[in-house]
């Protein structure tokens, strides 16, 4: 039995409005949160239900497989949610403080790649685990923590927007969470490069180059087609609302195809265009102010695909549940809680050191740092990236897979319901 996309898009969606409603009457929990509890409680009856009727087991398990769940986040959802995201953020707060932004990014997901990665390779080796025989090089332990390092900007945006904080920390933390997604993308891809081609064959120019040509090739293309986008805009003028949806939802799908073709970061890109469009401004003499390129009905119509696509993204995760359970080993429990206290304790420094640094030279609200660092939700991209590593790791892979998870599942439940009462 195979499943067609209009069937997957029209269950997904049932799925999406009978959970949301369940939330908003019964659960009354943020939506992010309400509706991925939903979707594991769901997981988790199936598998209930499949120890019993073990067909039926296996005809949602091959149900779920029909759909490539890393190509629908990172080359479909991704680039939607990211654009979205981009668009709602204050481009000229944000300009103000740019390299606030930058260097937590960076720094924040270079470290924590190195320190959990380090960190869980080490932890492999300790008899008490007894994981010291899946096989993991370092380079594949570096892989889950450039894949666990970035923070999801659609978990982070939707919660930060109902915290009441100020603009300047909201600003931060929305800017730090879009810019460190793409530079994890980037250190994620050039990690796999280099599994892939093996350690031997690799040299630092050829690692240097890739970095480069991801992150600036990405970064010089979103600009590239924001200019060219605000100019069509502008052109087109607010009145033809329809036709503003049209233009940016052409750009949107068109960027990740370029992107793809010259090996450049579509996740930049994709930010960088938001930004661009966001934050240019149309002069009309004939109206008193200034005016937005892109008119209100473009934002309400981003706003609402932004809703619909993250509740459908929430499900999906909760759903992968089914996936990653089938190559579950008992002692990956244990080594599961060590990981999560090491990925918040290496968020945690990579947000207090760069902060630190620069509290010399600009002025943060008090606990800034400890905000950032509890408002790091991972989430759908994260698996999605874990669900591209080689089938060649065997049990190696199905680790990374159940660490990714669990992680995932900490920050979205743990952290999400009580940084409300953290920020308060």
């Amino acid at each position: 039995m195979t499943i067609s996309v209009l069937e997957l898009a029209t269950i997904l969606l049932g799925l999406a409005s009978v959970f949301s409603l369940i939330n908003l009457r019964v659960l009354k929990l943020p939506q992010t949160i309400g509706l991925m509890i939903l979707a594991i409680a769901l997981s988790v009856s199936i598998l209930v239900l499949g120890w019993v009727f073990p067909n039926f087991l296996e005809s949602v398990i091959f149900l779920t497989e029909q759909f490539d769940f890393s190509e629908l986040l990172v080359n479909v959802m991704l680039p939607f949610l990211l654009f979205a995201g981009a668009i709602s953020v204050d481009v000229h707060e944000l300009l103000k403080d740019k390299v606030t932004v930058l260097f937590l990014a960076t720094f924040g997901v270079v470290f924590s790649t190195f320190a959990v990665g380090s960190g869980l390779y080490w932890l492999i080796q300790l008899p008490a685990f007894q994981l010291n025989t899946l096989g993991l090089s370092y380079v594949d332990c570096l892989l889950f923590g450039a894949l666990i390092a970035p923070t999801d900007p659609i978990a982070v945006l939707a919660m930060v927007k109902k915290m009441n904080l100020s603009s300047i920390t909201e600003t931060r933390i929305a800017g730090e969470s879009l810019f460190n997604d793409g530079i994890g993308v980037v250190v994620f891809l050039t990690l796999l490069n280099i599994q892939t081609d093996g350690v031997e064959n690799i040299t630092a120019w050829s690692v240097g180059s890739l970095f480069l040509t991801e992150v600036v090739g990405g970064i010089a293309l979103g600009a590239l087609m924001g200019y060219l986008g605000s100019k069509l805009l502008a052109y087109v003028e607010n009145e033809h609302v329809e036709l503003e949806v049209l233009i940016t939802l052409s750009l949107v799908l068109l960027l990740p195809i370029i992107s793809h073709h010259f090996h450049f970061s579509a996740v930049l890109g994709v930010v960088v265009m938001g930004l661009f469009l966001n934050g240019n401004i149309d002069v009309d003499k004939d109206k008193e102010g200034l005016q937005r390129v892109m008119g209100d009905y473009v934002y309400k119509f981003w706003h609402l695909l932004d809703e619909t696509l993250n509740a459908i993204l929430f499900i999906l995760i909760g759903l992968e549940v089914l996936a990653i359970f089938q190559g579950f080993n008992s002692n990956f429990l244990l080594i599961s809680i060590v990981v999560i206290v090491l990925v918040v304790l290496s968020r945690g420094i990579g947000v207090f050191i760069p902060i630190g640094i620069l509290s010399f030279f600009k002025s943060f609200e008090k606990r800034t740092a400890l905000i950032i660092t509890w408002g790091g939700l991972r989430g759908g991209l994260s698996i999605a990236l874990a669900l591209n590593l080689s089938d060649g790791m065997g049990e190696g892979k199905s680790l990374i897979l159940f660490l990714t998870y669990a992680v995932v599942l900490f920050t979205i439940l743990g952290q999400g319901l009580t940084l409300k009462k953290l920020v308060q």
